[in-house]
């Protein structure tokens, strides 16, 4: 599968516990469409801010993914964490503020409900957004619609199939986690994607039109 920096998808979601599935589908959508996931997960770098990497991957990706769906309270501190509404402020500034290149920029904003981002960030009223109500099976769906829209592509698969292949790959990376002893949930950013990449490749299928002349 070959790649261009205008396939670059900059992921903005939750990294926990209660959202790792939500998360992979996220993943594996992007990758099966035929895009490159990047998150800030991908760096780990001692010798480089979070931010300035963040604001990197923003500059590079033409693409943006952002779930706003975790507000609770953090159990231990009793505070909510804002990082997702940050970085979609990040790329809706370079899209409004950057170059010809970057005001290009397209983006999804994803939610658990249609209109409950309104209690916590109003000033994004008049956005679409997508409700996928914790389940990776919308999420995918929204997703894959969304790429289409954006790219114009029409070799991205079915939502369905996306669906149907990312619950074979789970059940099979699950099984071979727990025969090696491996915590797949918490598979760094890079393995996970390799991973996904390598069951891609040996998985293809043909990305054809529903109706050929």
């Amino acid at each position: 599968m070959k790649y261009r920096s205008s396939d670059n998808v900059f992921i903005n979601c939750p990294f926990d516990e209660a959202y790792t599935d939500m998360f992979h589908a996220c993943v594996f959508t992007v990758l099966d469409a035929g895009f490159i996931p990047r998150c800030s997960l991908e760096v780990d770098d001692a010798t480089q801010s979070r931010l300035s990497a963040i604001l990197s991957l923003i500059d590079h990706c033409p693409y943006g993914v952002h779930d706003l769906s975790r507000v609770q309270l953090d159990p231990s501190s009793g505070l909510p964490r804002f990082n997702m509404p940050f970085e979609l402020g990040l790329f809706h500034g370079a899209k409004y503020f950057g170059s010809s290149n970057q005001k290009r920029k397209q983006c999804l904003v994803l939610e658990t409900e249609k209109h409950r981002y309104q209690k916590f960030i109003s000033d994004i009223a008049g956005v679409d957004i997508m409700a996928h109500d914790n389940s990776p099976e919308k999420l995918i769906l929204a997703l894959r619609n969304w790429l289409v829209t954006a790219s114009r592509r029409t070799t991205i698969p079915p939502g369905e199939k996306i669906e149907t292949r990312f619950n074979d790959f789970q059940t099979r990376i699950r099984k071979i986690c727990q025969k090696e002893g491996i915590d797949y949930n918490a598979m760094p950013f890079i393995e996970l994607v390799e991973n996904m990449t390598d069951w891609l490749k040996i998985n293809q299928i043909a990305r054809t039109r529903l109706f050929n002349p």
